[in-house]
């Protein structure tokens, strides 16, 4: 399914090892890996993702979106061999593109069984919240081929898990499991691996339930005050909070909870 339009850039007549669902009813997006058995991930392709999830990004139909994969495995990670043939000044956008995820104002959610290496990992700390099964496996296996990882993967993981647990899963290419990545708060849920698809469901109703106006403002607050101080995220907080309150969102969600009656949302 290709129906986007990206205000800047021309979206490809087919995707490269990846499909496009958009279901407008259920304000919903998935991307799906379909390169099998193990949805390897070429660099054109990561060029193909980031321009879908700009277009998404300002599609009125589609409020979440999901990033999950055919098969049995997510990603066993990058085409290897493209890396060799690659120019220097396409590696150097490799971090950009995968970045894609985080830079969208809309909730990502990454579904991942099975595989999750490389840039499928670093693809999928992009996202806002990863759901993961016991058959999960993430890893950053780039010390195997004389590399680091090289699109934001040890140093988004970094922040999540501190330095010692970084080291260990990149220095030592060790994989981890998705009841420990839940453990560690790298994986925000892990549950049964026949119930992912229905977690995921039932995520992306939560998420649709809350107004877009205040998710956008949220994802981007925490995103920008990430790095700040203390003092300078509380400032930016109250500014945030301060601009929603005079939104049509925030005076439907006080008059709903006034009402006893679910909140009407509309993005405004």
């Amino acid at each position: 399914m290709n129906d986007l339009a990206h205000p800047a850039a021309t979206l490809p007549a087919e995707f490269d090892g990846f499909s496009l669902h958009i279901d407008p009813q259920r304000e919903r997006a998935d991307i799906v890996l379909s390169r099998p058995p193990l949805n390897v991930i070429n660099m054109g392709q990561r060029d193909q993702l980031r321009i879908v999830f700009e277009a998404l990004d300002v599609d009125d139909r589609v409020r979440v979106i999901v990033l999950r994969s055919e098969g049995e495995h997510f990603s066993s990670g990058g085409d290897i061999r493209g890396f060799l043939e690659a120019s220097p000044e396409h590696v150097s956008k490799l971090a950009w593109n995968v970045a894609a995820p985080t830079r969208c104002g809309k909730p990502v959610i990454a579904a991942a069984r099975g595989y999750c290496f490389g840039v499928g990992f670093e693809l999928s700390l992009a996202c806002d919240f990863r759901l993961v099964t016991p058959t999960t496996l993430y890893a950053l296996p780039e010390q195997k081929l004389g590399q680091i990882p090289g699109s934001g993967g040890s140093a988004r993981l970094q922040k999540m898990v501190g330095i010692t647990r970084t080291k260990d899963i990149v220095m030592r290419s060790r994989r981890i499991s998705g009841t420990q990545a839940a453990d560690w708060g790298v994986a925000t849920e892990c549950v049964p691996d026949a119930e992912l698809e229905t977690a995921t469901d039932a995520l992306v109703n939560e998420l649709r339930s809350f107004s877009p106006l205040a998710q956008r403002t949220a994802k981007k607050l925490l995103n920008d005050t990430e790095d700040s101080p203390l003092s300078i995220a509380i400032e930016l907080e109250g500014h945030c909070y301060s601009r929603l309150r005079s939104s049509e969102d925030f005076r439907e969600g006080v008059e709903a909870f006034h009402a006893k009656r679910r909140p009407n949302f509309t993005g405004k």
